[in-house]
């Protein structure tokens, strides 16, 4: 099975296991200068990960755009947020919104 397209031509990105696994949700995202031309930069951690689960590499993984926008499609709207961007995803009652964890303004996608 293949994974729908939601952003054509997104590259990878650097994503916790947890999340790929569906121990975690997909809480904290933060967008730093590509390593190479197939990395958009973005890393992605979940609401459980902690310093010490952190500064094990091997609990990261390299998957593309789109796979995680399979498991939490609200990430669609921010893929073309600049380098620097520094998020925490809330959902509350079943809304999901982006806060900037620099400011802790909502930020608009639309």
């Amino acid at each position: 099975m293949s994974t729908p397209d939601f952003v054509q031509n997104s590259g990878g990105c650097v994503v916790s296991k947890n999340i790929l696994s569906g121990r975690g949700r997909l809480t904290w995202l933060v967008r730093e200068p590509s390593t190479n031309p197939a990395d958009n930069g973005w890393r992605f951690l979940s609401d459980i990960d902690d310093d010490e689960y952190l500064a094990d590499p091997n609990n990261m993984a390299v998957a593309t755009f789109n796979q995680v926008a399979e498991i939490e499609p609200a990430i669609i709207g921010i893929y073309a947020l600049p380098v620097g961007s520094d998020l925490q995803l809330v959902v509350e009652n079943g809304r999901r919104r982006f806060y900037d964890n620099n400011t802790g303004q909502v930020v608009d996608i639309h």
